[in-house]
């Protein structure tokens, strides 16, 4: 037997253990191979494929971040779980040196093993990717509407691009991995097992300010968007006080926790409670770097899931804009005044009469919005009003014509009106007469216009006079209500065909649908790029769990076989098991819960969206497979000891 298949006979003895490290490599070989299909498919001529070049070309820059975040994320968690592996195998290399293996024999181990792993991986992740292309290719066809289809193929330069990504990987990863713990002693090597470890201990200003972090982070996280102190500093404070307080929270709050309740003895004396609570101290400890790892990546991928499934909703493109179409008409000089206003009509009757082709029943609104000397926005209270009973809202009335309200517009809608001057100077009326001023009586909440800006809604007898205004632009605006907009995609097209945009700033035509799809596909290929690289993370958290308890199998077996010869049952070690994996695998998960139901919150707050049917969605999801791998890991375990104790 020459070395390779020394390293390579290694590598198979060890296949229990290595089983996560594999699997997790190859799902992220597999994804990595995904965004190259989608990246270089010809259908989408090496750009995905949207409604909009912008859509288009952040699509395409999302799936290469991706990529890379992959790459990045990968060898950062093949490191971890390297280091850990070989620390697990110390008593081995201990043995190996003592039989006669040099430093160099010892480095060139670590790499060969290394090596193995990651082409195998390497081979089956591109091959589970070209299994799983057409199944990808099918949900992306959906995702991003297109009516013309993905042809399955699979391009050459993503089956190269792939094997030599993650060959790079590995090969940094075995050259740095066979450097780790070269120059250990021998005797420590071989006595790792029989070191004693040390009583954990717990800061108490350590576990305080733990719990001081978070809330400070979930404070300002709330007031970043209550306050809306939009400051991109408070969010990174914010971020970074959960992210630090997160880790204080497992490696010293949760060890300060289980000492305190070990000193309970009417709690620790009961039943397997002593067993259970001095064990949880050492592992608390020993996984709490693992357990901080876990609990980050899995709320990321919660938040980034969750956030991309709330914001495909259409309802949320109907509170930007309501109305289905909206034609702009901006008039211009008089001289020009006459032909805007029959092209005007012309473009109406074409987009009214496709309208009633398609047999759909609409209701017409316009406004002629003026401006003041301080560019601020008016117009008439009954074209407000108009616009208000079409979209279902209530007539509004003013009692004296020195009064106004405001219409809010989509940037200040959300705003105080104490926030505001409650005088409007709306300047020079009319040549000659003085000066007039309106009293602001209430903001309305309601989003009637689609202006950035507030309206300042008057009397029309007040409107009518700022007719005689010099910087009249006779700009007209006309909106379309229709109940069922998503059906009109057909109407819209062919439309925007016949009445293209205008270049020379003249009229200006929208459409809901078409603004809908483009943001509809803009968010399916978030939606893509945040499942698939969560589903990276996801798979690498629950690993953490899975490698670090096989890295201590052996030395559970030593210790529940010295405790079943004392009395321990087979339904005790049942239990106990259970508690401790309990801990391991939920733990993690509900602070991830916590973090992600408080980004949920204010994320809805923020986009004025309900984000609970797609949380409810996501944390189902994530509980449902952790659980399927809670009870399978512990199956085996359970399996295993109760193997080595019989």
């Amino acid at each position: 037997m020459n070395f390779r298949q020394f390293a390579f006979n290694n590598v198979l003895r060890r296949k229990r253990t290595y089983a996560a490290h594999f699997m997790s490599s190859s799902f992220a070989v597999m994804i990595f191979f995904i965004y190259s299909v989608l990246l270089y498919h010809p259908d989408l001529q090496g750009e995905i494929a949207a409604s909009s070049p912008t859509a288009s070309m952040l699509g395409t820059m999302g799936l290469k971040i991706s990529q890379y975040l992959i790459v990045i994320f990968s060898f950062l968690f093949l490191m971890y779980s390297a280091g850990a592996f070989l620390k697990a195998r110390k008593r081995e290399f201990g043995i190996l040196m003592l039989l006669g293996m040099s430093d160099k024999q010892y480095r060139r181990l670590i790499f060969v093993e290394n090596m193995i792993i990651g082409l195998i991986s390497t081979v089956f992740g591109i091959g589970f990717g070209i299994l799983f292309t057409k199944l990808f290719l099918l949900i992306t066809e959906r995702l991003l509407l297109l009516q013309q289809g993905l042809e399955f193929l699979v391009p050459i330069q993503s089956v190269f691009i792939t094997a030599g990504a993650f060959l790079i990987v590995f090969l940094l990863l075995s050259i740095l991995a066979s450097r780790l713990g070269r120059n250990t002693q021998l005797l420590e090597l071989i006595r790792s097992d029989e070191k004693p470890k040390k009583e954990p201990k717990a800061s108490v200003l350590l576990s305080l300010l733990a719990a001081v972090l978070l809330l400070a982070g979930y404070g300002m996280v709330f007031y970043f968007v209550l306050g809306r102190a939009f400051s991109l500093a408070l969010l990174a404070a914010a971020v970074g006080c959960v992210i630090l307080g997160t880790y204080f929270l497992f490696t010293q709050l949760s060890v300060y926790v289980i000492r305190a309740l070990r000193k309970r003895e009417s709690l620790l004396l009961r039943k397997i409670n002593l067993l259970t609570l001095s064990d949880l101290a050492y592992r608390m400890r020993d996984n709490a770097n693992m357990f901080f790892m876990v609990a980050t990546v899995t709320a990321v991928a919660l938040c980034g899931m969750g956030t991309c499934l709330a914001i495909g909703d259409p309802k949320l493109s109907e509170k930007d804009n309501p109305y289905a179409f909206i034609y702009e008409s901006f008039g211009g000089d008089s001289e020009s005044l006459a032909q805007s206003e029959l092209q005007t009509k012309q473009h109406l009757a074409l987009l009214e009469h496709r309208l009633s082709e398609g047999g759909f029943t609409y209701t017409k609104g316009a406004s002629h919005i003026k401006n003041t000397e301080e560019w601020q926005s008016v117009m008439s209270l009954s074209e407000y009003n108009q616009l208000a009973t079409a979209l279902g809202f209530a007539a509004e009335t003013l009692n004296v014509p020195s009064e106004a309200f405001i219409a809010s517009g989509k940037v200040s809608r959300a705003q105080n009106v104490t926030a505001f001057e409650p005088i409007l100077d709306l300047g020079n009326v009319a040549p000659g007469e003085k000066q007039r001023k309106l009293t602001v009586v209430k903001r309305l909440p309601s989003f009637v216009l689609n202006n950035y800006n507030d309206v300042y809604v008057v009397s029309d007898d007040y409107f009518q006079a700022m007719n005689r205004m010099k910087d009249d632009t006779n700009q007209v605006t006309y909106y379309y209500v229709i109940p069922n907009w998503i059906d009109t995609i057909g109407v819209a097209q062919s439309v925007m065909k016949e009445i293209p945009q205008d270049t020379q700033g003249y009229y200006n035509i929208r459409s809901l649908v078409i603004e809908w799809y483009e943001f509809k596909q803009l968010n399916g290929l978030l939606l893509i790029i945040s499942v698939l690289v969560g589903g990276v993370f996801f798979t690498y958290a629950v690993s953490f769990i899975y490698f670090r308890l096989y890295a201590d199998l052996e030395r559970d077996e030593k210790q529940y076989q010295m405790i079943s010869k004392i009395g321990l049952s087979g339904k005790e070690l049942n239990r106990l098991v259970t508690r401790q994996l309990l801990i391991m695998f939920f733990l993690p998960f509900t602070i991830a819960l916590v973090h992600g139901i408080v980004a949920f919150i204010n994320i809805a707050l923020l986009l004025d969206i309900s984000m609970l049917n797609a949380a409810f969605l996501i944390y189902i999801s994530f509980f449902l497979l952790q659980l399927t791998y809670f009870l399978m890991i512990r199956w085996r375990y359970l399996r295993h000891m109760h193997l080595k104790l019989t």
